[in-house]
């Protein structure tokens, strides 16, 4: 189940956050996004290079 989508003015539905897709995978890597931003831009890098992988893994095992 993905999230809901935004209302018009950018709120999310009661109890939904924009984070949350219903795969945990997914939902893991947008967490870790969100905690990366708070980070010394040195240190980000390998959040995301972390996040880029889980997610292409993730997509890839869309075909399988």
């Amino acid at each position: 189940m993905g999230a809901l989508p935004a209302d018009a003015d950018g709120a999310q539905p009661a109890g939904q956050s924009a984070e949350d897709t219903g795969h945990p995978a997914v939902d893991a890597v947008l967490r870790s996004l969100a905690n990366a931003a708070r980070l010394a831009p040195a240190e980000q890098i390998a959040e995301y290079e972390a996040a880029h992988q889980v997610l292409q893994e993730t997509l890839a095992s869309i075909d399988r």
